[in-house]
């Protein structure tokens, strides 16, 4: 089950980019939160505090609690423009969510025991990582932070696919739900590059 996060946000009016770009000069990002029965309302945060929460993995997938003068409204991330060189947020988009309706949304995957596991103590074993997070469909209680996969077992020649992920309750994997050949790689364990020229000169001799 995912947590919220509460984050301050200050009402704004609906202005031109100069407006915007004199906000951000005073050290605050122009935002919009939208969806729902209620029309897009726009608001602004504090560009330091966001900047340290937006390091965190949960900015992205979690749901985010606005609070607006003490009204709390619920929302997802959806857009997130940046300065092209600065550390700079220039705009946030955010989508309220609705408690008893599904939503989707893409969530970490975190791999553990990878070191521990045979493939991981092989000096000859290449483990790669074919996808970093997934896309889910829940509802909004039901959304994960992250989602952990387990590579305890893994061996060389070994591939992990979306189907092997063992899911949180009421949790479902949006590819899936479109048939087998969107069970897509997530992790494969393959033997390094000089070992595998050594199997296929001895097969064909």
């Amino acid at each position: 089950m995912s947590k919220t996060h509460e984050i301050k946000v200050t009402k704004r009016e609906l202005q031109r980019k100069g407006a915007s770009r004199r906000l951000r000069h005073a050290g605050v990002i122009p935002a919009i939160v939208y969806g729902g029965n209620a029309e897009p309302v726009a608001i602004s945060l504090d560009h330091n505090a966001t900047w340290l929460a937006q390091q965190n993995e949960w900015f992205y997938s979690s749901i985010l609690s606005l609070n607006l003068d003490g009204q709390i409204t619920k929302v997802l991330l959806r857009d997130m423009q940046r300065h092209p060189h600065k550390q700079l947020i220039m705009h946030l988009d955010f989508l309220r969510v609705d408690e008893n309706q599904a939503l989707t949304a893409s969530v970490p995957l975190h791999f553990l025991n990878e070191d521990t596991s045979p493939a991981g103590k092989a000096a000859d074993v290449v483990v790669t990582h074919e996808l970093k997070e997934v896309t889910v469909s829940c509802l909004p209680k039901d959304l994960p932070e992250s989602i952990d996969v387990d590579l305890g077992e893994l061996k060389a020649g070994d591939v992990v696919y979306l189907s092997n992920i063992k899911l949180p309750k009421g949790v479902e994997i949006v590819a899936l739900a479109q048939g087998k050949d969107h069970d897509d790689a997530i992790v494969t364990a393959k033997h390094g590059k000089g070992e595998a020229a050594d199997e296929e000169v001895a097969a064909a001799e």
